[in-house]
């Protein structure tokens, strides 16, 4: 083990490398632990909302009818003051609508 401290990561800001640079070898093992376990439960948190986004993806393809395509993306149109979910989708130079539903007030 060399004698020289170790040089920071680059992408750390300089307060927070001064501030560590003032705690007792203690006090960094514990931030240690802290940002380990910090940074599985961040990756954890990630991880689960790409799943629900996963899910929410397979539940619009359940509600997908036979005619429109799989990349079609639901839209809100306006309508004489009532609003709507459409399907829409381009085919070449057009684009594409279906009606879905009228959009619920409460959304």
């Amino acid at each position: 083990m060399s004698y020289e401290p170790p040089t920071p990561p680059a992408e750390l800001p300089t307060e927070t490398v001064d501030t560590l640079n003032r705690f007792s070898p203690d006090q960094l093992q514990d931030v240690a632990r802290y940002a380990e376990a910090l940074a599985e439960h961040k990756a954890r948190k990630a991880r689960l909302k790409e799943e629900s986004d996963d899910d929410e993806i397979e539940e619009r393809l359940d509600d997908l009818p036979d005619d429109v395509p799989t990349k079609a993306t639901i839209t809100i149109k306006e309508i004489n003051d009532n609003r709507y979910y459409y399907w829409q989708w381009r085919e070449g130079e057009k684009v594409k609508s279906k009606y879905k539903s009228p959009v619920n007030p409460d959304e």
